[in-house]
């Protein structure tokens, strides 16, 4: 019996994802201090943290919301996250949609999800605003693949998947894109990912990444957002920002 060469290699391809798939699940991940006094979680098998060891609070607010959210100034906003992680960014604009009473709807993938246990241990309600560590606590609480109003202004949808499998009901004015680095998840930051993004749009939205790569700009450039460096926080010269076209 034989087997035609591209049915060898989808089996190939899926043994490949299936095994990367079983290693990032049984991934251990400590708990760590950062400059700005906030927590994140580090990986040691695959040496890398969260966020960045300078500071997890500030770099979010520096790349996410400031260079991000707060670039949009509609007054209802659909927000796609690529690595729910920690929830960190998903608080922060929890907060930003209550002190401006904006209206938000935060979708968020993540196919490797922290256990809610560890997560909760996280100090940011302390560090940002200990009366809200209740929606804190819910985030991670609440129910997968299921939209739950968090607060009056924020809802979430915490979607566990691949993103390439993912399918939106609406499309989006505000992308988080915050996988692991290129160097641990290279299938992540291809052009053939950021064309799924960029379909994901709605015309004018704003992507923001910690990830400054030539490599990754260019793939975002290529799908026909118009790309910037912009500064980036404590420890990292440059970010970039993408602006759909």
């Amino acid at each position: 019996m034989t087997v035609d060469k591209p049915y060898s290699r989808c089996i190939f391809v899926a043994v490949v994802l299936f095994v990367a798939f079983q290693y990032f699940c049984n991934m251990k991940s400590e708990l760590i201090l950062t400059e700005d006094g906030s927590n994140s979680l580090y990986v040691p098998e695959i040496d890398e943290c969260y966020h960045s060891s300078h500071g997890a609070i500030q770099e979010s607010r520096h790349i996410f919301i400031e260079a991000g959210l707060k670039q949009c100034r509609k007054s209802e906003i659909n927000i796609l996250e690529v690595g729910f992680g920690t929830g960190l960014n998903a608080f922060l604009t929890m907060i930003e949609a209550e002190w401006n009473a904006k209206q938000i709807h935060y979708v968020s993938l993540e196919k490797y999800p922290v256990e809610a246990e560890k997560a909760l241990r996280l100090n940011y309600p302390e560090e940002l605003s200990s009366e809200k560590r209740s929606c804190f606590e819910l985030m991670h609480l609440s129910a997968w693949n299921e939209k739950v109003k968090i607060t009056p202004f924020f809802s979430l949808e915490k979607v566990e998947t691949d993103f390439t499998q993912y399918i939106p009901e609406n499309k989006f004015d505000v992308v988080f894109f915050d996988a692991f680095s290129p160097e641990k998840q290279p299938e992540m930051w291809t052009q053939e990912r950021f064309e799924l993004i960029y379909e994901y749009c709605n015309d004018a939205a704003i992507l923001t990444t910690y990830c400054a790569k030539g490599v990754v700009r260019r793939a975002m450039q290529a799908v026909g957002f118009t790309v910037e460096r912009l500064a980036g926080p404590p420890g990292k010269r440059e970010i970039l920002r993408g602006i759909r076209q």
